[in-house]
Parts: structure tokens; C-alpha cells; sequence
């Protein structure tokens, strides 16, 4: 078992704290007011975004682990159909293939490559401000069995630099945040870390408009002593599987599967169930290969990508094009926020088929890449253009 990451808050006693902003506030003052009665808020000045509910508690149904053998089994059929097993036979696989086949193309029909559709999505951009949300993991370095070990290549860390340059641009990430910025090291973008739960902006001024705010938001802080315990916990219930490897994200927990043979999911999966039944507050998702334990508040990607929405001034504006890119379940419901606001794009980096509410697909991190550099490479020749026309 690997050293586990034991963060400490960067900001002792604040949940939420904005740096001074021109001409707005980005948060509700009755929110932040029963914030500071309770001790949050560190003296700050700081409104909560009005369209934002905060620690509103999900039900023991939606969050609770209940359920015994019931629930254990439920979750191994899950996590068996997220990773389908070879095909063996001959014939079983040219039956597969024609069957994947048709289903790739009635996929790749409703999710088109990004690539393909580049002209339609700059086309939809015009007179709107891009902002680019982009997953870590899966998205921007590869999947690999070592967590501590997905790297970013220095090419997609050029690209990603390059899109900022011209875009606001926030990681979105299950991953610390802290965690994610050491991979990332770049210091002009906004940080999601822990599915949103922890979100600061850059600590590298930039030039586009209402960035130059220090944001730090974390609607989770009262969880962290609870997320510590049961990590301490998990690692020792868990150290007897091999390959079984559980990660604490600062406000959530990540239990990694990918290195544990099949046979060992269910055994882990129960060890999992048993420890959260001590803790209703805490929840179960699933993500590739990996089980995620959060707090039951109301809060994810999807409501990350509308608090930075809000926090550059694009709540309702019919001037912004969010962009998100990314590869896992808990990117779903950031797709879900722009398929229902009708505005902007998600993006799903897959090889397959996936149940998804994003608009078009990328297959791989290298096809991210090369869409950023596009992304990159149109705007520069826009900007060229508008000077010589004007």
C-alpha cells in the first residue's frame, strides 16, 4: 500500500473567500451572512452565487449503502458491465465486432467527433466568450494503474497553457486539488478539485474579463475530519485485497480497483458497504474503475461548471460557450447542466459507445490534445483577421 495524500486546508476556518472584484459580487449575501454567524467565511466579504444551493443534504436513499449482499451485488454487476471482458471464441467475436459496429455508427450519428464538427462549434461561438472546462484523468494524461503516476506530457501542458491564453480555463476533477495542480503546474487556471468541492482561481493574473478575482470555494469544509477518519479506516479494512488502493482526495475519497483481479471486487465492494454504513452523511458513485465516496450534499461537476460560470459573470448571459471535456460517469453531470441550459458543448473522450448527454466525443487524450491546439490555432487567426479588417 502506497502513502496516502493527507492534505490540509489551504485556509483554516474559511469555507468561501473572494478576493475584491470589479463592479460585482459573485455570491449571495444571505447565504454568505448565515455562513459567517456559523464561523465560515473567516471575516471575508463574499456573496454565494443566488442560482446556488449549498449543503442541501441528499436523502439516506440517494446517499445511503445499505442493502447487504443485495447492494455488494448490484455494485460488482455495475463495475463488471463498466469493463467489459475480452472476447475469447472465434465466433463470438465476429458476432461482437458486427454488433459493436453497428452500434459505434449509430453512436458516432448522435456523438460525432469534435474534430469532424470543429467548423459547427467555432461557428456557435461567434460573438460569445469560450470557456474551456477540461477532466484531468482520462482527458488531458492517460489512465494508467499507478494514480500517482498519470502524468501530463509537456505537449498537452503547451497546448492546455495556450488555450488559456486566450479562454478562461478550469480543471474539473475528482483528484485533490492540490494534487491536480502538481500535475498540471500551470498558475493562470481555475482549479476544481474533489468534483468541485474545492475550487480556486488563478494565482496568475490574466487579460479576459472579471479573471482577476482569488476565488477559493469549499462547500464541504465541515466533512473534512469525517473523510480523514473514514480514509484511516478504509486503508486498513481494505490492505488485505491486493491491488485495492484508496486515495484521499481532500473532500471525498477515491477507492481504486483497476490492479484488483474480479474475483476480489465483491470482497472489496463489502468492506466498502460495511464502513459506510457508520457514516449516512457519506455517499457511493462509481467512476472508471474506482469507487468514489463523497459527502451527501448537493453539490458535483455539473453545479463546479455553474458556480464558475457565475464567478466570471456568464450566469445568464447568452454571451459564453462553455466547453467540457471529459472521460468519466462524474463528468456526466456537467454535460447534463449544458445539455439542459442549451448552451455550449460536453465533450466525451471514449474509444466506445457510452450512455452519455454529451454533444460530440474525442477518443483519447491525444485527440484532446490536438482539438486544443486547433481551438488554439483558429483564434489566433481570427484575432489576425480582425486587425487586418479593421
Amino acid at each position: 500500500m502506497t502513502n496516502q495524500n493527507v492534505l490540509i486546508s489551504d485556509v483554516k476556518g474559511v469555507v468561501v473567500a473572494v478576493a475584491a472584484m470589479k463592479n460585482q459580487s459573485v455570491f449571495s449575501s444571505s447565504v454568505a451572512n448565515s455562513m459567517i454567524e456559523s464561523g465560515g467565511g473567516g471575516g471575508c466579504n463574499f456573496t454565494i452565487p443566488r442560482s446556488i444551493k449549498l449543503l442541501k443534504v441528499e436523502t439516506a436513499e440517494v446517499g445511503g449503502v445499505g442493502g447487504g449482499a443485495a447492494r455488494v451485488n448490484a455494485w460488482v454487476d455495475s463495475l463488471r458491465a463498466s469493463s467489459p471482458p475480452r472476447v475469447k471464441s472465434t465466433t463470438t467475436a465476429l458476432s461482437t465486432l458486427s454488433q459493436t459496429g453497428d452500434e459505434e455508427n449509430s453512436w458516432n450519428l448522435r456523438h460525432p467527433s469534435a474534430m469532424s464538427m470543429f467548423e459547427q462549434i467555432t461557428n456557435a461561438s461567434k460573438g460569445k466568450q469560450i470557456i474551456m472546462f477540461l477532466d484531468y484523468d482520462g482527458t488531458l494524461s492517460p489512465i494508467v494503474e499507478d494514480p500517482d503516476r498519470a502524468f501530463m506530457s509537456n505537449e498537452m501542458r503547451k497546448a492546455v497553457r495556450a488555450v488559456a491564453r486566450y479562454f478562461p480555463t478550469a480543471i474539473v476533477s475528482g483528484r485533490c486539488r492540490d494534487k491536480v495542480y502538481s500535475f498540471v503546474k500551470l498558475s493562470e487556471l481555475y482549479y476544481a478539485g474533489s468534483h468541485g468541492m474545492d475550487i480556486r482561481g488563478p494565482s496568475k493574473s490574466n487579460e479576459y474579463k472579471n479573471a482577476n478575482q482569488a476565488v477559493l470555494f469549499q462547500p464541504a469544509n465541515e466533512f473534512l475530519p469525517m473523510i480523514d477518519e473514514v480514509c484511516k479506516i478504509l486503508v486498513e479494512k481494505t490492505k488485505s485485497i491486493s491491488g485495492a488502493r484508496v486515495e484521499n482526495n481532500k473532500f471525498c475519497l477515491s477507492v481504486h480497483f483497476r490492479c484488483v483481479e474480479e474475483k476480489s471486487w465483491a470482497a472489496l465492494a463489502e468492506q466498502v458497504r460495511l464502513v459506510l454504513n457508520e457514516y449516512p452523511k457519506l455517499k457511493l458513485t462509481q467512476g472508471r474503475k474506482v469507487l468514489e465516496i463523497r459527502p451527501t450534499i448537493k453539490w458535483d461537476k455539473g453545479k463546479a461548471l455553474e458556480f464558475l460560470l457565475e464567478s466570471l459573470g456568464y450566469a445568464n448571459s447568452s454571451e459564453v460557450l462553455p466547453v467540457y471535456i471529459g472521460d468519466d460517469r462524474t463528468d456526466e453531470d456537467a454535460f447534463k447542466v449544458l445539455s439542459d441550459r442549451g448552451q455550449g458543448f460536453g465533450i466525451l473522450v471514449s474509444k466506445v459507445p457510452k450512455e452519455t448527454n454529451a454533444s460530440y466525443s474525442l477518443q483519447e487524450p491525444a485527440e484532446v490534445k490536438d482539438f486544443l491546439r486547433r481551438l488554439v490555432k483558429w483564434k489566433r487567426l481570427t484575432l489576425q483577421q480582425r486587425k487586418i479588417d479593421s
